[in-house]
Parts: structure tokens; C-alpha cells; sequence
């Protein structure tokens, strides 16, 4: 077997096993979630990758491959379902999607491979059209809940800051006293004040940016109300520029000029890449960011006010806040959709890197303070 042939039969392997794991998983979440739409796209999801999987059980059978040990993880399957409760309905979707397109990049492949018959092919390609159905229909069902993911991200970055910063602090008061209850309440202060700066910084921050987009909103409807036809050439560039033939873009330009609401939409995104519809609250994401930052700052200091010894107790602070961090990183990772091992590396690595530089300048600040550590 040629080494095509071989990587053939493993990306078919790999293939079974995730559509049979897939539509496990989407019948189970059926049952799982409650709202009806959700409900039935997922049921149908799940037939759609059963049948998937009977395409590749097919595929390997015909090349006399053996299939016995291609079984779906129980423990795995569980442990998924576990994961998608805890993340709900808005993290679970996008981390479904990326599921769908990680199929799609295979089955791309795939097609360009000579091991496959002209059948096959076409088979696959309805598979495809399948899986980028399904992504386009979780991505839909996502949108209905994109600003609570907004919000998510707002309050675990607020977490991941408010953790760093008091772990490290924490770290240099370890090291400067032998104290544990002396370390919990420096922490705690700390963490309260960064809390109060984090939200109103974010408040402020988020009103001031909103307060100039709602600007440029206003004066760009004022423009489409009154001086419509200056704007005409502009929409035939933006169109021109995507790639439009001249008739398309000035047939767009027409529509718009009948149509102010498509005329301000269409100046707005394309000139200032701004959408209404997209503006965050200033009030939420200064409440988001300065609630969950004191809640991320507790955790480090757990160990602490239990009183537990100084040796035993900054390990085991280190150990939290690098479960903490992965998995913020975990959530950041999904909501983003940038790579999640990646992400929560970098969290670890980050805050935990801060913690043991500022714990040094304690020991360090200690010795040359002649500050005793009991």
C-alpha cells in the first residue's frame, strides 16, 4: 500500500469515528437542550452524520480494512456532554462549528486524493455540502446568542486579570512575610481596588467608544437623508472593490439610493466597519469585567485564608490558579475561535511566569528589608 493509500484509509478511519462520535454527541445534546429550534436542528444533524458514518463504514469495508476496533469513547462521550452542560448553549455551539470545520478541511482532502472513485467522490461531495450546511446552521443558531458570548469573553478576561494580578501580589507578600493571613487580606485589598479600576476603566472605555460610533452613525443617516446621491460613486467603489463587475456595483448603488437603510448600512460598514446592531453596553461590560476580576482574584488566596502554612500554601495556590487559567484559556480559546491548547498555555505560562518573578522580588525585597519570615 503506497503511502497515499495509507493516509487515504487513516483520514476514512478518522472519519467514521467522528461522524459516529458526532451524532452521539448531537442526539444526546438533543435531549440536552431545551429550546425547541436548537432541538430540532440537532436531531437532524444527528441522522445527517449517521448517515455520514455508514458512507465510511462502506468505504473501508470494500477495502477489506478492519473496523472492529473503531468504537466511540464512552468515557469520552461523557466527558464531552459534561463539558457542553457547563459551558451551556452560546459556548457549546461554537465549539460544535469548529468541529464541522475541522470535517470540512478532511473532506477537502480527500476529494483531491486518486484513491477515490468518481462515485465515491460524488458521494463526498454531498457530505461536504452537509457539513458546511451544519456549520452554517450552528453559526446561525450561535448569532442568537452572540451577546452573551461577548459578555462571556468580557467577564473571563476580566477573571483571567483579576487572578494574575492577585496571584502575583500574593506571591510577593509569600515572599516577603510568613504570614498567611497577612498575604489574604494584602491580596483582598488589591483585588478589590483592581476590581473597581478594571470596571469603571472598562465602563469608561466601552462609553467612549460607543458615544463616537453612535457620532459617526448619526452624521452618516444625516448624510442619507439629505445628500443621498454623493453617495452613489463611493457604494460603486466599495462594490468594485469586493470583486463586482461595474454593472453590479452600480445596480447595488441604485438599490441603495432607493433603500437609505441599505445606503447607511453599506456606508457604514464599509467605510467605518461599524454596525449598530453591534455596539456593547458600557454598563454590562464594566459589570462583567469588575464582578468576575474580584471573583478571579479570590481564588489564589483560598489557600491563604484557610492559614495554611506559607510552604504549603503558595504551591497550592500556583496549582488553582493553573487549573483557573487553563481552562479561562479553554472558554477565551472557544469564544475566540483561535487554537485552545495554544490559548490556555499562554494563560498558564503568563500568569504563572508574573507570579514567580514578583515572589522572587519578595524573597528578594525580604533580605535586603531584613524583614524576618516566620
Amino acid at each position: 500500500m503506497n503511502n497515499n493509500s495509507s493516509t487515504t484509509i487513516e483520514y476514512a478511519k478518522k472519519s467514521l469515528l467522528d461522524e459516529l462520535h458526532a451524532a452521539a454527541v448531537y442526539s444526546r445534546l438533543e435531549r440536552l437542550f431545551k429550546d425547541k429550534q436548537v432541538k430540532e436542528k440537532l436531531r437532524k444533524m444527528a441522522q445527517m452524520e449517521a448517515r455520514h458514518a455508514e458512507f465510511w463504514l462502506s468505504f473501508l469495508k470494500k477495502r477489506g480494512i478492519n473496523i472492529s476496533n473503531i468504537k466511540v469513547s464512552k468515557l469520552k462521550l461523557s466527558l464531552e456532554l459534561v463539558l457542553y452542560r457547563i459551558l451551556g448553549i452560546a459556548l457549546s455551539l461554537k465549539l460544535m462549528e469548529a468541529g464541522e470545520r475541522e470535517a470540512t478541511k478532511i473532506y477537502a482532502l480527500m476529494l483531491e486524493s486518486n484513491e477515490l472513485s468518481d462515485e465515491e467522490k460524488e458521494r463526498l461531495r454531498e457530505i461536504l455540502k452537509d457539513e458546511l450546511l451544519h456549520e452554517q446552521e450552528l453559526a446561525e443558531e450561535e448569532e442568537r446568542f452572540k451577546d452573551l458570548v461577548d459578555h462571556i469573553r468580557d467577564a473571563v478576561l476580566g477573571m483571567s486579570d483579576g487572578l494574575v494580578e492577585v496571584l502575583s501580589v500574593a506571591a510577593g507578600l509569600a515572599g516577603a512575610y510568613g504570614d498567611p493571613l497577612n498575604v489574604a487580606l494584602g491580596g483582598t485589598i488589591v483585588g478589590i481596588a483592581g476590581a473597581l479600576s478594571m470596571g469603571i476603566g472598562a465602563f469608561t472605555s466601552v462609553r467612549a467608544q460607543k458615544q463616537v460610533r453612535l457620532g459617526l452613525l448619526s452624521r452618516i443617516k444625516i448624510a442619507v437623508n439629505y445628500v443621498a446621491h454623493a453617495l452613489y460613486s463611493r457604494v460603486i467603489g466599495y462594490m468594485s472593490k469586493k470583486g463586482l463587475s461595474r454593472q453590479t456595483s452600480e445596480s447595488i448603488a441604485k438599490e441603495a439610493l432607493r433603500n437609505k437603510e441599505l445606503l447607511a448600512k453599506i456606508i457604514a460598514e464599509e467605510e467605518y466597519g461599524l454596525r449598530e446592531e453591534k455596539l456593547e453596553s458600557p454598563g454590562k461590560a464594566g459589570l462583567y469585567t469588575g464582578l468576575f476580576y474580584i471573583v478571579g482574584a479570590i481564588v489564589p488566596l483560598i489557600p491563604y485564608y484557610l492559614r495554611l502554612p506559607i510552604l504549603l500554601s503558595l504551591p497550592l495556590s500556583f496549582s488553582i490558579a493553573a487549573l483557573m487559567l487553563a481552562m479561562m484559556g479553554f472558554v477565551i480559546a472557544v469564544a475566540a475561535e483561535i487554537g485552545i491548547k495554544k490559548k490556555a498555555l499562554e494563560l498558564v505560562l503568563a500568569g504563572l511566569g508574573s507570579a514567580t518573578l514578583t515572589f522572587l522580588i519578595g524573597k528578594l525585597a525580604s533580605w535586603l528589608l531584613g524583614i524576618e519570615v516566620g
